[in-house]
Protein backbone atom coordinates (compact mmCIF):
# COMPACT_ATOMS: atom_id res chain seq x y z
CA UNK A 1 0.00 0.00 0.00
CA UNK A 2 1.21 3.30 -1.30
CA UNK A 3 1.21 5.98 1.83
CA UNK A 4 -0.99 8.82 0.49
CA UNK A 5 0.24 12.60 0.20
CA UNK A 6 -1.24 15.00 2.87
CA UNK A 7 -3.90 17.32 0.39
CA UNK A 8 -3.74 21.35 0.41
CA UNK A 9 -6.52 20.80 3.08
CA UNK A 10 -5.21 19.23 6.02
CA UNK A 11 -2.27 21.51 5.42
CA UNK A 12 -4.33 24.38 6.01
CA UNK A 13 -6.08 22.47 9.01
CA UNK A 14 -2.82 21.96 10.30
CA UNK A 15 -1.63 25.46 10.14
CA UNK A 16 -4.29 26.53 11.67
CA UNK A 17 -4.25 24.60 14.56
CA UNK A 18 -0.69 25.21 15.07
CA UNK A 19 -1.64 28.88 14.72
CA UNK A 20 -3.57 28.76 17.70
CA UNK A 21 -1.39 26.44 19.81
CA UNK A 22 1.24 29.24 19.23
CA UNK A 23 -0.89 31.56 20.31
CA UNK A 24 -2.31 29.91 23.45
CA UNK A 25 1.34 28.80 24.75
CA UNK A 26 2.15 32.62 24.52
CA UNK A 27 -1.12 33.66 26.28
CA UNK A 28 0.47 31.24 28.90
CA UNK A 29 3.38 32.63 29.47
CA UNK A 30 2.03 36.24 29.49
CA UNK A 31 -0.30 36.14 32.71
CA UNK A 32 -0.36 39.96 32.58
CA UNK A 33 -2.20 39.66 29.19
CA UNK A 34 -5.68 40.30 30.88
CA UNK A 35 -4.06 43.53 32.72
CA UNK A 36 -2.79 44.67 30.11
CA UNK A 37 -5.76 44.91 27.73
CA UNK A 38 -7.72 46.52 31.07
CA UNK A 39 -4.42 49.38 31.17
CA UNK A 40 -4.99 49.99 27.66
CA UNK A 41 -8.47 50.79 28.36
CA UNK A 42 -8.04 53.05 31.12
CA UNK A 43 -5.01 54.70 29.15
CA UNK A 44 -7.55 55.23 25.70
CA UNK A 45 -10.21 56.69 28.41
CA UNK A 46 -7.69 58.75 30.02
CA UNK A 47 -6.21 60.54 27.56
CA UNK A 48 -9.78 61.50 25.92
CA UNK A 49 -11.18 62.06 29.57
CA UNK A 50 -8.29 64.51 30.72
CA UNK A 51 -8.68 67.09 27.86
CA UNK A 52 -12.04 66.82 27.35
CA UNK A 53 -12.27 68.16 31.09
CA UNK A 54 -9.58 70.92 30.45
CA UNK A 55 -11.61 71.75 27.63
CA UNK A 56 -14.53 72.03 29.32
CA UNK A 57 -13.19 73.82 32.58
CA UNK A 58 -11.36 76.42 30.62
CA UNK A 59 -14.38 76.97 28.53
CA UNK A 60 -16.50 77.79 31.56
CA UNK A 61 -13.81 80.07 32.88
CA UNK A 62 -13.97 82.14 29.58
CA UNK A 63 -17.76 82.16 29.45
CA UNK A 64 -17.96 83.96 32.76
CA UNK A 65 -14.99 86.14 31.79
CA UNK A 66 -15.68 87.04 28.45
CA UNK A 67 -18.94 86.00 27.24
CA UNK A 68 -19.55 85.91 23.49
CA UNK A 69 -22.55 85.13 21.22
CA UNK A 70 -21.26 81.61 21.07
CA UNK A 71 -20.45 79.11 23.81
CA UNK A 72 -16.38 78.89 24.97
CA UNK A 73 -17.64 75.54 26.91
CA UNK A 74 -19.13 73.74 24.05
CA UNK A 75 -16.47 74.42 21.75
CA UNK A 76 -13.50 73.83 23.69
CA UNK A 77 -15.51 70.42 25.19
CA UNK A 78 -15.33 69.26 21.11
CA UNK A 79 -11.75 70.80 20.56
CA UNK A 80 -11.05 68.11 23.98
CA UNK A 81 -12.88 65.28 22.67
CA UNK A 82 -11.01 65.28 19.06
CA UNK A 83 -7.71 66.22 20.89
CA UNK A 84 -8.10 62.87 23.36
CA UNK A 85 -9.53 60.58 20.37
CA UNK A 86 -5.96 61.51 18.17
CA UNK A 87 -4.21 60.76 21.43
CA UNK A 88 -6.10 57.39 21.70
CA UNK A 89 -5.81 56.38 18.15
CA UNK A 90 -1.94 57.03 19.03
CA UNK A 91 -1.54 55.03 21.22
CA UNK A 92 -3.70 51.79 20.23
CA UNK A 93 -2.22 51.99 16.97
CA UNK A 94 1.16 52.40 19.16
CA UNK A 95 0.18 48.93 21.03
CA UNK A 96 -1.17 47.23 17.56
CA UNK A 97 2.38 47.95 16.14
CA UNK A 98 3.72 46.21 19.32
CA UNK A 99 1.78 43.54 19.11
CA UNK A 100 2.21 42.66 15.63
CA UNK A 101 6.01 43.04 15.53
CA UNK A 102 5.74 40.32 18.77
CA UNK A 103 4.04 37.98 16.78
CA UNK A 104 6.33 38.16 13.65
CA UNK A 105 9.14 37.24 15.83
CA UNK A 106 8.17 34.24 16.72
Amino acid sequence: MKPTKPDKKDDFFSNEISKKEHRKLKALRNKNSVWFGLGLMGMVGWSVAMPSLAGAALGVWLDTSYPQSFSWTLTLLLVGIITGGIIAWYWVLKEDKEIHKDNKDE
